[in-house]
């Protein structure tokens, strides 16, 4: 059974003992948090009140892109079933927002139902009205990829005249609601439509500060050759750096992600490994579930901080009786200077502070005189949250991940290469000849031995520093070399004797051609002398 207890005076007189990060999570935000939202309108100008469903819920996949770039064949590739409400298509076809999520029954439920539901996540939708709920479903149906994570597909971005057409809801901003809550955000580009429309950087934009969470693919790559595919990725990679403001590289992933043939199979390599990585990072989404919510509740505790020092800024520069409109729009109009103020005074991080001109905006509807001047116990609570809690919550988490079994993304497109001859590598590098029934490095094992018999081999051994000086020929650093010596002197007598010394060789030569190290020698490496025979 987990726990944890605070040290200071008060926590013993009425120590919190948490059984799971969860609960952890959810008494913390309600008891330190949430008062000091509600008391300075966090809520009204950043983002609803978290619910119990927001820290119990499964892992969630966004994906982003504009229309025909392969979102919801995406979906249906690592699913390996149609779900419902699905529609794929050259044209733009995806025109809500579906959540892909497991089910006993296959199903659709409509946004206004989902909204109310307390189980789900999506509680908060509900002020964004009914030109979305209208435009929001649940698909719900048996699938063991669903399991362990949720995926919302998300309408097509438009660009050229058709952005013109109003969607009738802040797309934008609904999008921004999401980023918040979701594990992972991937954004596809499609390799013939790169020109990233204004309501496609308005999105990138709403992203920011969830760029730790963004994965960006390039998708249908297997339509055009090497060279253009060159072209593409590099242009893509500018076109992302006018609109993420990063100094990070984003991680782009290249391939094509459907279950058709690739129409031109150059690049075949290139595209299972990436898809073998970006699979990688979507099964370790489970494990590090509880570490992205205790994140993103420090993140929202910092950002709260800030907002009820500026409210309660303005509240105090607020005349009580007259030039009240007068002195509201000098105040918006300073925020500039408040907000250096502020970071002056408490030691604030400029990249902590909300975006001005939107917190501008948002100012010219309130009444600043409504506004709760500076309630020093409302904040210490957090500060003790930040200082204390969060730290002892840190150990828990480590605790959960040590008892139980590493939980990773099953089923689907996730298991149709983990076995088996189509596994990402398998019969290459350290893998070769696996299946052969005759020693793979006796194919060179002659050459090896034409230049064992030079290094001066006692009693049918050469020493280790004979072997040394022709192993360094290879110019791998000693790091390498000492690790393939560890493998190749299987009886551990510290010399070579000449099969020792071909399988070195060997794997020098599968290091030099760009493959791993096995961290064992594989069984069909094991020269035929040194097999164990079975009893």
């Amino acid at each position: 059974m987990f726990s944890w207890l605070g040290s200071d005076d008060r926590r013993k007189k009425d120590p919190e003992v948490f059984q799971t990060v969860s609960e952890g999570l959810k008494k913390l935000y309600k008891t330190k948090l949430l008062p000091l939202e509600e008391s300075y309108k966090f809520h009204e100008f950043h983002s609803p009140a978290l619910e119990d469903a927001d820290f119990d819920n499964k892992p969630m996949v966004l994906l982003v892109g504009q229309y025909s770039t392969g979102k919801t064949s995406f979906i249906r590739y690592l699913l390996e079933q149609d779900f419902p409400g699905m529609r794929i298509g050259p044209e733009p076809t995806t025109d809500s927002f579906i959540a892909v999520m497991h089910g006993d029954t296959e199903g659709v439920i409509p946004g206004n139902a989902l909204v109310v539901d307390p189980k789900k996540p999506f509680r908060k939708l509900n002020a964004f009205g009914n030109a979305f709920l209208n435009r929001f479903v649940c698909a719900q149906l048996p699938n063991p990829v669903l399991e362990s994570i949720s995926v919302i597909d998300t309408p097509g971005i438009l660009s050229g005249e058709k952005q013109r057409i109003s969607r009738g809801y802040d797309f934008a901003a609904v999008l921004e609601w999401f980023a918040e809550r979701v594990d992972r955000i991937i954004l596809l580009f499609d390799a013939h439509k790169l020109d990233i429309s204004d309501e496609f950087s308005d999105v990138i934009k709403a992203l920011k500060n969830h760029e730790d969470k963004i994965r960006v693919v390039l998708n249908k790559a297997d339509q055009i050759e090497t060279q253009q595919l060159m072209r593409v990725y590099g242009a893509l990679m500018w076109s992302l750096g006018k609109i993420v403001n990063t100094p990070e590289v984003i991680r782009v992933y290249i391939g094509s992600f459907w279950s058709h043939p690739l129409l031109i199979p150059d690049n075949r390599k290139l595209f299972e490994a990436e898809e073998q990585d970006l699979f990688k990072d979507i099964q370790s989404l489970p494990r590090n579930a509880a570490l992205r919510k205790l994140n993103d509740l420090i993140k929202r505790a910092r950002l709260a901080k800030v907002h009820a020092y500026i409210i309660s800024a303005l509240k105090k520069d607020m005349p009580s009786v007259f030039g009240k409109e007068n002195k509201k729009k000098e105040l918006i109009g300073s925020l500039g200077d408040i907000y250096k103020r502020i970071e002056r005074e408490h030691q604030i991080s400029p990249g902590d502070f909300p975006n001005l001109k939107k917190m501008q905006d948002q100012l010219q509807a309130q009444d600043l005189n409504k506004f709760q001047p500076l309630k020093p116990k409302l904040l210490e609570a957090v500060e003790d949250m930040l200082a204390h809690d969060i730290a002892g919550l840190m150990v828990l988490v480590r605790q959960e991940e040590n008892q139980r079994p590493n939980p990773v993304v099953k089923g689907g497109a996730f298991d149709g290469t983990r076995d088996g001859p189509f596994g990402h590598g398998y019969g290459e590098g350290a893998g070769e000849g696996i299946d052969e029934a005759d020693w793979v490095v006796a194919r060179d094992k002659p050459a090896y031995d034409e230049i064992f018999y030079t290094l001066s081999p006692v009693n049918g051994k050469v020493t280790g520093a004979n072997a040394k000086r022709e192993m360094v020929k290879s110019k791998l650093p000693n790091t390498v070399l000492g690790k393939i010596w560890k493998l190749a002197d299987i009886d551990k007598d510290g010399l070579l004797d000449d099969e020792e010394f071909a399988l070195a060789n060997h794997l020098i030569k599968v290091k030099l051609e760009g493959h791993e190290l096995p961290s064992d020698l594989p069984a069909h490496l094991v020269p035929p002398s040194k097999r164990k025979i079975p009893e």
